[in-house]
């Protein structure tokens, strides 16, 4: 008998027919990556909490592609140059895919939910309806709503707006048809915005007989309708959910006048009138209610408009309450504080005497966070330059650099204003960084900076770097999978020192030997350890790439990975998300073999591995660039070697568990099947597992 997820499998769309270069379009290949997602929420021995989870995640992640990449095409599909003619045939080619697997991954979302919230109940956790709640339930609801959520909600008449441009895409709203017993003429229709800031999306109701009760924000209110219109001698109330979502591309001012964080405060506030692109509403909305929403929504041929089911916006379900039922989570894994950096020695020390590694989440953060805080205080540190993408709300490494600063260090922090959806959080911290003295440098025009590198000046001692695959953000490095390197090998501090100068002056001609440094040589530097790949292949000597990436898109790219392959180089490949390759075509790609991991971590890290003869020739990179346009081409992005023997062994072992991971590795293959691996050997294996409880024996 099939399960559950068997029974859900979508058919596969083929992004591109014959083409002499097989090339999967970016978009089509996110939506099978959001679907691997998806599945994981289908499968039976995931924790029952945790499938909730995903099924957050896969919601979250939509509502973003939607407001980013969509957007996108919607605008290169809307353009009526015509030059842009073609790309705008073809991004209206890739809108109807887009909208065809999109509708057929919401009936499959929505089977999923509903599987999931049956499951639930078998372990006596219960979603109730407005329509089931005991008299005693509707007691404690309505108590619930006149003690927190009275004067939170103000329902909005339809009649009384001419469009809904203010409101917010990051809100689900219910639609409501009131109406006065006996009197037709007397029917209104309002919206109102669910307080899901003030109360969670979820509420829990008081337990009974062992059971655990839960209601969506939505049918509290729903279930509060007379309180939320008393007074006004409505006597019929009804209420449909539903969600749209806008373009989130920011109109940045360009001004000379306007300094740049008042340009990037100007694009947030922009952000939030930006077109509508898709709207999604429940089914049971009346014809009549339904009209008068979408009169308000401006929408447009190109624009995504789906009936859906009763709740909208299921990204609150990455924050669903346990109900104290840990036994339904996955069992936790503390993060290892590593021996080698713990213990009353000065850190920036050790790392002078050899090279460091982490490799968060398994290893505590912290230990960053302790080098950076020893520098603050240290007598024989004199600078600490970094740079910043994304930061933690409550962010310890600010406070640290802000100690340094007041300590007399000399700081410099390159922050970037761009980091999307972090713009307001990090004009903040901009801000309390150059009041306490730091030296605040906002990036390159025209070049985003991705790269993840901190130097540590000393006055005693070599200088030491830390040069990391994610961003330096507490968050993130509890679920995120990271690696960074500390060390104080003078080729490489001396490089990562260039790299700050080049971000102050990009137009001097720096030359990196040691690091590979986007825009400058980086995508040159990696085409030439495939065409080594290749020639050494040619000559019957050993040859094979491994990697492990989050995204493989860029064209030039694709075509050597290709080339390589048909050479008859193995290629291995972790690929968490996008990616345009198709594998299996028979001289093309053939000797390309594609893994995709969904597990507890998200998968960020990025590992680059090149046979180089083979033996101790091998040459292992690690750093913060995807092989996309955007990181290669458009952003500055910072690769290192590696040349510990021992780091080089922990890597080629994480990239190497990967690979075998029978437990969550599915098959990347460009058709968007996302099977999962096949297991060669006795024993299932699953990566993170394998690798959290091989730290933990080797830290003993």
């Amino acid at each position: 008998m099939p399960t559950f997820a068997q029974s859900l499998q979508t058919p596969r769309i083929m992004a591109q027919k014959k083409k002499p270069l097989p090339y999967l379009e970016r978009d089509i290949s996110w939506m099978y990556f959001n679907h691997r997602i998806l599945q994981e929420a289908q499968r039976e021995e995931v924790p029952l909490l945790e499938r909730m989870t995903f099924l957050g995640i896969y919601s979250n992640n939509l509502d973003e592609f939607f407001r980013v990449r969509m957007a996108s095409q919607s605008r290169i599909a809307e353009s009526t140059e015509k030059s842009a003619s073609a790309d705008s045939e073809k991004a209206r080619k890739i809108i109807k895919q887009i909208s065809k697997l999109n509708a057929q991954f919401v009936k499959e979302y929505s089977a999923t939910v509903h599987h999931v919230t049956e499951e639930l109940k078998r372990e006596n956790i219960f979603l109730v309806k407005d329509t089931e709640v005991s008299p005693a339930q509707l007691e404690f609801i309505r108590t619930y709503y006149k003690q927190k959520l009275a004067g939170s909600i103000v329902p909005i008449w339809f009649s009384a707006i001419k469009s809904m441009d203010c409101e917010n895409d990051e809100n689900i709203y219910l639609a409501v048809k009131v109406s006065k017993e006996g009197s037709k003429s007397s029917t209104d229709y309002a919206f109102l915005e669910l307080p899901v800031d003030v109360c969670g999306r979820f509420v829990r109701l008081p337990d009974e007989d062992g059971r655990s009760y839960l209601m969506y924000v939505d049918d509290i209110i729903r279930c509060c309708l007379p309180l939320v219109f008393e007074g006004l001698g409505y006597t019929d109330f009804k209420a449909y959910a539903f969600k749209f979502t806008r373009d989130a591309e920011m109109e940045i001012d360009n001004d000379l006048r306007t300094g740049t964080l008042q340009k990037i405060s100007k694009g947030v506030k922009s952000r939030k009138r930006g077109e509508p692109l898709r709207f999604i509403y429940d089914a049971q909305m009346p014809k009549d209610l339904l009209k008068r929403v979408l009169k308000k929504m401006d929408l447009d041929s190109l624009d995504v408009v789906l009936d859906s089911g009763r709740y909208q916006n299921h990204k609150d379900m990455m924050g669903f309450p346990d109900c104290g039922r840990t036994d339904l989570k996955y069992p936790k894994w503390p993060s290892i504080l590593k021996k080698e950096l713990d213990g009353p020695e000065s850190l920036i020390q050790k790392i002078q005497q050899k090279d460091r590694f982490l490799h968060v989440p398994y290893h505590s953060f912290d230990s960053f966070i302790r080098v950076l805080q020893e520098a603050a205080v240290s007598k024989q540190v004199s600078s600490i330059k970094i740079t910043l993408y994304r930061l933690a709300k409550e962010s310890k490494v600010v406070k640290a650099l802000i100690g340094a600063a007041r300590n007399g260090k000399k700081v410099t922090v390159v922050i970037e204003l761009l980091a999307r959806f972090d713009e307001a959080s990090n004009i903040h911290w901009s801000k309390k960084m150059q009041d306490a003295g730091i030296k605040v440098i906002f990036g390159v025009e025209g070049l985003k900076i991705h790269s993840k590198i901190t130097h540590i000046g000393t006055k005693k001692g070599p200088d030491i770097a830390c040069i990391s695959t994610g961003n330096f953000h507490e968050g993130n490095a509890r679920t995120y999978t990271d690696c960074m390197l500390m060390t104080a090998n003078p080729r490489l501090v001396r490089e990562v020192d260039m790299v700050f100068d080049f971000i102050e002056r990009p137009y001097n001609p720096i030359r990196f030997r040691e690091l590979l440094v986007s825009p400058n040589e980086m995508k040159k530097k990696f085409i030439a350890l495939i065409n080594n790949e290749i020639k050494n292949k040619k000559a019957g000597k050993p040859a094979y790439i491994k990697i492990k990436i989050n995204h493989i898109t860029d064209p030039i790219m694709v075509q050597k990975l290709y080339e390589a392959s048909a050479a008859g180089v193995d290629i291995d490949l972790l690929v968490r998300g996008n990616c345009s390759l198709i594998t299996g075509i028979e001289g093309v790609s053939d000797h390309i073999h594609i893994r995709g991991i969904i597990d507890r971590y998200l998968e960020h890290s990025r590992i680059f591995i090149f046979a180089n003869d083979g033996g101790e020739g091998e040459k292992i990179f690690i750093g913060s660039a995807d092989w996309m346009p955007r990181n290669l081409d458009h952003r500055i992005e910072v690769i290192t070697p590696i040349y510990d023997p021992a780091l080089k062994g922990e890597m080629k072992r994480i990239v190497e568990y990967g690979l075998r991971d029978t437990l969550q590795g599915r098959i990347v293959d460009g058709q968007g099947d996302n099977r999962l691996q096949s297991a060669d050997e006795a024993a299932p294996f699953r990566s993170q597992e394998a690798l959290y409880n091989e730290y933990l024996a080797e830290n003993v």
